[in-house]
């Protein structure tokens, strides 16, 4: 009798990147595999990457270095590296010599394909396809993994927004929407199998259905998406503010199940900066759309991608980034030094500024943040909130763990009968990430 084989996937990146991962695993289950953590006894380990940043670069690299001494100890074992990484211009090549004990390698636009690639591999071929533009529908990859309580539904594939920073447009193409009678199906059946909450993801979920006719946009989607039956929660992510239409904030404000929660990337104070970034929007436009979604929803809560030491950027338009963060009083913000990224405007760019002075900003910014955090929480002490109930505690497994509708972490002592319903905690402590609280009975 064959054993099972085992099959650990590994995502890095972003959540689209992290959904990918999720496509790949369920490509390998049907054919055979079963998940697993356990990269020693795996059969076939996949690497679903991403090359936005540097560091994310690097932590994959080293993993791929890492798993030459799995490949050596078992040479039956299969390693695919999938996703941006590999998409790259020029990059399957470096790659593939820097690390021959890969099998396969796959890019972005062929991932509904990998089944015969896992085929290849399986008679003793080494594989790489990486096709420069999509060849085939959206609909033809497997959807979201049944049968979770959460779960990232993908809207949208690729960016037309060409931010001078940013490889994706180069590695995930042009914007393409699913049509929404598609999506609507999916999220239908997921809530069938036990699902309460889902996360529309797209690069910029806000540019959503520009290209169909009769008009359909991303407020209307959500609009219909409201409507499912059984639906606990719905947020989506990123949002890009050039494209935040009074109408999507009216949307989410009328809505019963639309989380109150925006993530909406500044990446700068500096309009200066702002401008050679490329963000299509000035620092007084960014402001009127928080203004627009404070008279709405007064009590959304606000995060943000903030980038330090992009080229050009003087301590000026850096304090400038700080003032930003003290008017808007984010709940949480996810700060990057800025790094080149081969292909991009940015990194042919003159005043590229020193690695010292992109730490200190970093340090001072995450400082101020930090702090902003630690208050936005603290003035939740004392109120009640509704929280899905997602289960056990990571740090705690005593205690259980939710979020708010503004997407904040609470951890409270409960039952766990409770996990996938919604309770009201009264909130009695607040830490920089997390709160405490008591089950409101």
């Amino acid at each position: 009798m064959e054993k099972d084989k085992k099959v650990v996937t590994l995502a890095y990146g972003c959540q689209m990147s992290e959904r990918d991962a999720e496509t790949l695993t369920q490509i390998t289950r049907q054919e055979g595999y079963t998940s697993s953590d356990d990269l020693q006894n795996a059969d076939l380990v996949i690497i679903n990457t991403c090359c936005v940043r540097e560091s994310a670069e690097n932590k994959i690299l080293g993993k791929i270095g890492e798993l030459k001494k799995l490949k050596e100890k078992n040479p039956n074992l299969k390693i695919a590296i999938s996703g941006c990484m590999v998409q790259q211009p020029g990059a399957l090549d470096r790659l593939k010599k820097r690390a021959p004990h890969i099998d396969i390698w796959a890019g972005t636009h062929n991932l509904h394909d990998f089944s015969t690639l896992l085929h290849q591999a399986q008679q003793g071929e080494k594989v790489a396809e990486v096709w420069e533009e999509p060849k085939t529908t959206l609909e033809s990859t497997p959807l979201a993994e049944k049968g979770k309580l959460q779960a990232n539904v993908n809207i949208m594939y690729g960016c037309n927004n060409f931010c001078s920073y940013c490889i994706v447009p180069h590695v995930r193409g042009r914007e393409r929407s699913r049509k929404p009678e598609e999506i609507i199906q999916e999220i239908k059946e997921l809530v069938a199998s036990g699902c309460r909450e889902v996360t529309l993801l797209g690069q910029n979920v806000n540019s959503y259905g520009k290209e169909f006719s009769p008009s359909y946009d991303f407020a209307d989607l959500l609009h219909d998406v409201d409507q499912i039956p059984d639906l606990l929660r719905i947020r989506f992510i990123t949002s890009h503010p050039k494209d935040l239409s009074d109408k999507l904030i009216e949307t989410v404000a009328q809505g019963k199940n639309l989380c109150e929660h925006f993530h909406l990337p500044i990446q700068s104070g500096s309009n200066f900066i702002l401008q050679r970034m490329n963000r299509k929007y000035t620092r007084e436009y960014y402001l009127s759309r928080v203004q627009k979604i404070h008279e709405l929803l007064p009590l959304a809560s606000l995060t943000t991608d903030i980038i330090v030491g992009f080229p050009g950027e003087t301590e000026t338009y850096f304090e400038e980034t700080l003032e930003i963060m003290t008017l808007i009083q984010y709940s949480q913000a996810f700060t990057f030094m800025y790094s080149k990224r081969s292909g991009t405007q940015a990194a042919e760019m003159e005043d590229q500024i020193p690695l010292d002075v992109k730490k200190r900003r970093l340090q001072r910014l995450m400082s101020v943040q930090n702090k902003q955090s630690l208050e936005w929480r603290q003035k939740m002490i004392g109120k009640i909130y509704e929280i899905l109930v997602e289960g056990p505690s990571r740090t705690n497994p005593e205690r259980l763990v939710g979020r708010t509708r503004g997407n904040e972490l609470v951890v409270y002592d409960g039952h766990p009968d409770q996990i996938g319903s919604l309770v009201n905690i009264r909130i009695t402590e607040a830490g920089t990430w997390t709160l405490v609280g008591d089950l409101e009975t």
